[in-house]
């Protein structure tokens, strides 16, 4: 159905949509929950993606979760939403984290695991993707995301 919409027109929206979402977690503060995937390739780096919307920094793939919805579930429907491919193998749980997103409390539902193709991004909501070496950061990583990342640095095992 969003294909329909012109890429340009959808990003506008898009970025409209983030802002006027942020607006309105700061006046209600909902509960809010969501996911985020740690994708890692085969020599351990991390994928790293760029959104059309928000400050223009590279983050980690992941979105809210639905009503009722399983984290797992979740984090797979975004891995093909956000990247075109689905993840291979098993995942792994991280402890979830507890922060604020624009002033509403939210829980954070981490997992760890190997994308099964090539990313593929869609040049609406995300527009490049790229794996990186832990050692080797891009500067320009959000908040949350460097929040994620030391996260999963603690828990590799």
């Amino acid at each position: 159905m969003f294909h329909l919409i012109p890429a340009p027109l959808h990003r506008a929206a898009l970025r409209v949509a983030h802002w006027l979402r942020g607006t309105l977690r700061r006046w209600f503060k909902p509960n809010l929950s969501g996911v985020t995937l740690v994708a890692v390739d085969g020599e351990s780096r991390v994928l790293l993606v760029r959104h059309s919307y928000g400050g223009g920094g590279w983050s980690l793939p992941g979105g809210g979760l639905k009503r009722g919805e399983d984290p797992v579930a979740a984090v797979r429907r975004e891995a093909r939403e956000e990247l075109g491919c689905d993840l291979w193998g098993d995942l792994r749980a991280l402890p979830p984290l507890r922060d604020t997103l624009s002033g509403a409390a939210h829980v954070g539902y981490l997992f760890v695991g190997q994308l099964a193709g090539r990313p593929r991004p869609d040049g609406r909501e995300v527009i490049d993707a790229r794996f990186f070496a832990l050692d080797a950061l891009p500067a320009n990583i959000g908040r949350v995301a460097m929040r994620r990342i030391e996260h999963y640095r603690a828990h590799r095992g």
